[in-house]
């Protein structure tokens, strides 16, 4: 049995964590521009720009494809996996974060004059824009070349 603590030894796996952990990351200083505070719940919530979703399976991709071969199954199976994880970033995620900014609108106004009614708000960004996944995805292979380019 091999040793766990090689693990990080792993570069496809280290430059995919770096692109994850940099997009989320970069959340912070987006919300700091837009809206002048820092807000570190942007370092563990879902959605938001970049998606680090789109950051992490773009460089994992990426990574597969520049150690292993571009024709290689292994890339084909990371590409496939990437397009699942970013379509539904977009897709099925964004439509749960639709439907519960409008529960919670219907329940807010329904029970206005209720106030022991006292529910939990449903979160409402869970997924992504198109334009945030792109950028995910574009760091995310941005990130896997420079780190070639640095660790041949």
């Amino acid at each position: 049995m091999q040793d766990f603590g090689h693990i990080f030894q792993n570069q496809v796996l280290v430059v995919s964590l770096f692109a994850c952990l940099f997009a989320q990351t970069a959340k912070l200083a987006i919300e700091l521009i837009r809206f002048g505070k820092v807000n570190f719940r942007a370092l563990v919530t879902t959605g938001g720009m970049p998606s680090s979703h789109s950051a992490f399976v773009s460089a994992l991709a990426t990574s597969v494809g520049q150690t292993i071969g571009w024709e290689s199954p292994e890339f084909a199976i990371a590409v496939v996996f990437a397009f699942i994880v970013m379509y539904d970033a977009t897709g099925v995620r964004q439509a749960a974060g639709q439907q519960a900014r409008i529960l919670n609108q219907i329940v807010d106004e329904l029970f206005q004059e209720h106030p022991q009614f006292n529910e939990d708000r449903l979160k409402e960004l869970l997924g992504h824009t198109p334009f945030q996944v792109i950028v995910g995805l574009t760091l995310g292979i941005v990130i896997s070349w420079i780190a070639e380019l640095a660790y041949p």
